[in-house]
């Protein structure tokens, strides 16, 4: 595992291959839902993959198995909460140069 700093973050990389995720949260049906989208982002933050929040999606960077793992938590974290849909996009081309 490699610690790297970007932009005054610190994030874990492992040695294996990384992949590249983009992927939108969008609450359907809900009470709050710019609770929900920050309860997403908190999750992908405290992932400890490195990430990108833009205006309507959020670029994740790591392992498979580690992006994989965390898409599958922010759909098990918000699946009785919300109605929602995801738009994901997967690489494996990680743009990391």
């Amino acid at each position: 595992i490699i610690v790297k700093q970007k932009q005054g973050r610190f994030y874990l990389w492992s040695m294996e291959k990384v992949i590249t995720s983009e992927i939108s949260f969008i609450p359907i049906q809900s009470t709050n839902y710019k609770a929900d989208v920050e309860e997403v982002l908190t999750i992908i933050t405290d992932s400890g993959l490195e990430n990108h929040v833009g205006l309507m999606s959020t670029t994740i960077k790591g392992n498979k198995q580690s992006v994989f793992s965390l898409i599958q938590k922010i759909f098990d974290a918000m699946e009785n909460k919300t109605r929602f849909t995801i738009t994901l996009k997967l690489s494996n081309e990680c743009g990391c140069n």
